[in-house]
């Protein structure tokens, strides 16, 4: 299946990879690491990556986006990862470029790309990413590799979601050829500084409960900022808190920011993945997102998700 998306790599000269804002260990591991398995295998060629920059992720090496012009776009290759729908692509140019290509492993929605591989098979884009690599016996480097392996952690919730089977520790064995040190990775992923452990202390004393046991927290603005963190650490990193509360099988994290209210859904039992595609996002089975306009609409999902349980 990947032998086009070969071919287009093989074709352009300019390699342009984008994924989806807001990223994730797994979006800036796969974006990191497809770079370094093109410029190890074809060191000729020009690779950028672009998108908005996050604190989370700092400690990935090779991170920081690349700041080019819209020409650079003219007669290049567009590669989109880790994203299922045109609106959640970080830096929409990837519409400009000559040709374009996506790895996915969200559930499809829609084509946008000229090419395409989208399999649900694989818990993470950085696990498709290095199964493509070892298919098609491409070159890689150490810097690539840790960086898809640190994907891999995140969006396998270290190797715990079901999402995770022979081929996930297949992708991580192979990866861990390249020996790179995992006890950096999980330092920086889960190490944490006391301020931090206060701050989900107190994310835990938000969580709320509907009257079928839908857990949940919602954090207005003016909470948000008086935390003094960003937007993703907040929205994506307190919805664990509520993961592991016996008798709990829906939980969602609502964060009002300037563009509205950030939705991070999680399940361990129910397919919620169709209420956050009716709210206009998307995502997976058991864990999805969306970004709704206020609190009155954040509340309604969460009316859908009570009425689940039935």
């Amino acid at each position: 299946m990947y032998n086009q998306a070969l071919q287009l790599i093989k074709k352009y000269d300019t390699i342009i990879i984008h994924r989806h804002t807001n990223p994730d260990g797994d979006a800036i591991g796969s974006q990191v690491g497809l770079k370094h398995i093109i410029t190890t295998t074809f060191p000729n060629k020009k690779v950028y990556i672009v998108g908005d920059t996050t604190k989370r992720y700092a400690f990935v090496e090779d991170w920081t986006p690349d700041n080019i012009a819209d020409e650079t776009y003219n007669g290049a290759l567009a590669i989109v990862l880790d994203s299922g729908a045109p609106h959640l692509v970080s830096d929409d140019r990837y519409k400009l470029a000559e040709a374009t290509l996506r790895f996915d492993h969200h559930l499809f929605v829609e084509k946008f790309c000229d090419v395409e591989i989208v399999d649900t098979s694989f818990e993470s884009c950085c696990g498709l990413i290095a199964h493509f690599a070892k298919h098609c016996n491409l070159s890689m480097d150490s810097v690539g590799a840790k960086a898809l392996y640190t994907g891999m952690v995140t969006d396998s919730g270290r190797f715990r979601y079901d999402s995770v089977n022979s081929q996930t520790f297949e992708c991580a064995s192979y990866l861990m050829t390249y020996s790179f040190d995992t006890n950096d990775i999980y330092g920086n992923l889960y190490a944490d500084d006391f301020a931090n452990i206060k701050l989900r202390a107190m994310f835990t004393l938000k969580i709320n409960f509907t009257a079928k046991n839908v857990a949940y927290i919602y954090t207005t603005k003016e909470e948000l900022l008086a935390t003094g963190a960003d937007e993703f650490s907040i929205s994506r990193g307190m919805v664990g808190t509520m993961s592991d509360i016996k008798g709990v099988h829906i939980w969602v994290n609502f964060t009002e920011t300037d563009r509205g209210v950030l939705c991070e859904i999680r399940s361990n039992k129910y397919n919620i993945n169709p209420i956050a595609v009716k709210y206009g996002g998307g995502g997976h089975q058991k864990a999805s997102g969306a970004c709704v306009e206020n609190h009155a609409v954040a509340m309604q999902m969460l009316a859908d998700l009570d009425a689940m349980m039935q």
